[in-house]
């Protein structure tokens, strides 16, 4: 079964996205379906909402699929290079091609290509550890990982994914002792328009900035909880180009809800905590609801699905069901993944 065409179809075939109308006074969620759709023995810690017609994920093994809503149809694969049987914690897409970049090394970065999926970056350094990709357009994208040197690994490409060059150090911010990232949920990057925030975590946990696709950097710091190896901010997200949250907090201590959830309302250079002490606990990822004027937002982890709808000032949580990550279709639907399986989430308001 050659996955790579069918991917490489139907993201040609619906890469014109109809943009989807604002809605106003939506009324708060109050509950949500979960349906599973897809069951394996396979730990899935990032998808990617292709475009209104399908959702890709990659995870351990080698494991990959593709999903058409539309039809309600699965198909999948198991990806090898040579011996190697690569664990995948990132996905991305352009409007062309489908990306998967594996943790640990070597770190491969794959394309959809004529023959395949080809292999567009590798990286041979026994550091190397890549947590998360996104793109900006359909040529230009970002990828990050823990430090090899003495700064957070960033990759970008400015040619559509066909090559990916490495930002020296000279032109990145240094990181502490101990300070790296978590490939969690594919949710370690945030974009709006040129903007790219980047959260760390460990024994510092900070912001990394970019307002012009990379090619300039500042950092910002946060008062999310840091110090030892397993605390910081996991997952981060922005409305727009001033308003982001980040999440995370321990995952050894998950009821640990101090210093967890943090709020910026001016592009990320102040950071203030939201519901602190309060729950949710450690949350793996979190996510805008489109079309709610940044206002609602979705936090998932292995311990539940949480929501809320003042900006985090107060949360419910909607299921004890656990996942790692959580994509959105609209402000009714979204896709969440983990442990082996992905399901559809349903939201009645």
């Amino acid at each position: 079964m050659r996955l790579y065409i069918t991917i490489l179809t139907l993201i040609i075939l619906s890469s014109c996205k109809n943009s989807e109308e604002k809605k106003e006074n939506l009324s708060p969620i109050k509950r949500v379906e979960i349906e599973t759709i897809y069951s394996d023995s396979v730990s899935i810690r990032a998808i990617d909402i292709l475009n209104d017609g399908s959702l890709a994920f990659a995870g351990s093994n080698g494991k990959y699929g593709l999903y058409d809503f539309n039809t309600q149809t699965w198909n999948t694969g198991v990806l090898k290079q040579d011996s190697l049987i690569p664990n995948f914690r990132a996905v991305a897409h352009t409007a062309e091609d489908f990306f998967m970049l594996s943790i640990e090394s070597p770190a491969l970065l794959f394309k959809t290509g004529d023959t395949g999926m080809e292999v567009v970056y590798r990286e041979d350094d026994p550091k190397a550890f890549y947590d998360s990709m996104i793109f900006w357009n359909d040529k230009e994208g970002i990828a990050m990982g823990d430090p090899t040197q003495n700064c957070i690994s960033i990759l970008v490409t400015r040619d559509g994914g066909n090559s990916w060059t490495k930002v020296d150090c000279s032109e990145l911010p240094s990181v502490a002792e101990g300070e790296a990232a978590f490939a969690a949920s594919n949710s370690n990057i945030a974009i709006y328009k040129d903007h790219a925030w980047i959260i760390t975590g460990g024994t510092e946990s900070n912001v990394l900035h970019t307002a012009d696709k990379g090619k300039t950097w500042e950092l910002f710091k946060t008062p999310i909880v840091q110090g030892i190896a397993t605390t910081g901010g996991y997952s981060i997200d922005f409305y727009d180009e001033n308003t982001g949250i980040i999440i995370g907090g321990d995952y050894t201590n998950p009821k640990g809800n101090t210093g967890n959830k943090a709020l910026t309302t001016d592009g990320g250079k102040t950071w203030n905590l939201i519901a602190d002490s309060k729950n949710p606990g450690y949350r793996s990822c979190v996510q805008f609801v489109p079309n709610t004027n940044g206002k609602e937002i979705l936090a998932v982890g292995f311990e539940g699905i949480d929501y809320t709808s003042d900006q985090g000032s107060s949360w419910i949580n909607l299921s004890t069901e656990g996942f790692f990550t959580v994509r959105f279709v609209n402000d009714s639907i979204a896709y969440a993944a983990g442990t082996n399986r992905v399901a559809k989430l349903k939201f009645q308001r």
